[in-house]
């Protein structure tokens, strides 16, 4: 059995009156992030992580943001995207590991239905799905919620 470890990490600026999504789900706030897609931080940092341990690159290199059909897309579809090409190489997901960056708001009450979002996408159990929530206690632009950071490692067994 071949085990594959990958790591990812995505930053967008945060600006008022966009819509905020993290993790598949959109988080009630008064700024949200800005992207070409739905920036979608948590989600581009996951495809990163896959996409990294199966040695495909980077998100960036499978939708360029100079693509317009990506512009504004649901970043669970660019997910299941990841997924579906890793089963063609035939590498299985089996956990992720993440922490998310932000100032505010505050994440933790919208963490299990980010899982239960994620682990149906990537098909594993929602056990299999970890996202811990930080801050920066106020430090530089993240502390001064100016964007968002995400950061994510998984294993891939083929």
């Amino acid at each position: 059995m071949k085990i594959r470890v990958g790591f990812g990490v995505d930053v967008h600026q945060l600006k008022e009156g966009l819509d905020l999504y993290i993790g598949g789900v959109k988080i009630p706030s008064e700024i949200g992030a800005l992207g070409h897609s739905d920036a979608d931080a948590l989600i581009h940092a996951i495809c990163d992580a896959i996409l990294g341990a199966a040695n495909k690159r980077d998100i960036g290199y499978h939708f360029s943001d100079k693509d317009p059909k990506y512009k504004g897309i649901d970043s669970k579809i660019l997910l299941k995207n990841v997924i579906d090409l890793i089963h063609k190489e035939g590498y299985k997901l089996n956990n992720v590991d993440c922490t998310v960056i932000l100032e505010k708001p505050k994440l933790n009450p919208h963490i299990p239905t980010m899982q239960k979002v994620l682990a149906e996408i990537m098909e594993v159990e929602i056990d299999d799905v970890s996202i811990k929530a930080t801050t920066h206690e106020k430090v530089d632009s993240f502390g001064k919620n100016e964007a968002i950071k995400a950061y994510a490692v998984c294993l891939l067994t083929k």
